[in-house]
């Protein structure tokens, strides 16, 4: 059985989680980060000397950072629920959308969450907190041209993995406390993906 460590409202551990649903695999989480056993544990180190949440422990196999963690279960275990197309420009274009979630528009959100959500004594700065919020909405604006031309899921008319992290994206966005644009396209999306079990389990369930 899959070993994934991190606790569970962890957005990063939830995209793991979800893919496990999509595919089927049963899995043992245990609870580590902030609250819970410390990532800075010598054994934990062991797994991922980055000291973050999720670690996948798959028999000798040990993998950090979540996309990958993603992708290699699609790879491994997906052939009858295809999450990562083996064609090369199909697997490029879910891909694409994943990492431009990793970086493109987590950079965006990072200061108005960590003001408004988390709270962060180190994120006070009004003048950066509407700037991220500027920023944040403006990247959901680039999800919502892309979904308005597909009219379904983010890389095309079939749900994949770039669908499990920008649905984690999408309800974090949803959920923080500030002003949003109108963006049907995302809305028709959200309501799409709480069809999925995975999704109401491990994405939108009240936890941003």
């Amino acid at each position: 059985m899959l070993r994934i460590l991190g606790k569970a409202s962890s957005i990063n551990v939830r995209k793991v989680l979800w893919t496990c649903a999509e595919l089927g695999l049963p899995f043992a989480r245990e609870d580590w980060g902030s609250g819970f056993q410390s990532t800075r544990q010598p054994d934990f180190l062991a797994l991922n000397p980055n000291a973050m949440v999720p670690v996948l422990v798959d028999g000798d196999v040990v993998l950090w950072e979540s996309n990958t963690i993603c992708r290699y279960l699609a790879s491994r275990y997906g052939e009858d629920r295809p999450l990562l197309p083996r064609e090369p420009l199909a697997r490029a274009r879910v891909e694409q959308w994943m990492d431009w979630q990793a970086t493109e528009l987590n950079s965006a959100w990072r200061y108005a969450f960590m003001t408004l959500v988390r709270t962060s004594p180190a994120h006070t700065d009004q003048s950066q907190v509407e700037h991220s919020i500027a920023q944040w909405n403006r990247h959901m604006g680039i999800l919502e041209d892309q979904l308005a031309k597909t009219g379904a899921y983010a890389a095309g008319g079939d749900f994949s993995l770039a669908d499990v992290v920008l649905g984690l994206s999408l309800n974090r966005w949803l959920m923080t406390p500030m002003g949003r644009p109108d963006y049907p396209a995302l809305q028709a999306y959200a309501g799409l993906l709480r069809l999925r079990p995975g999704c109401r389990e491990f994405c939108m369930n009240g936890t941003a």
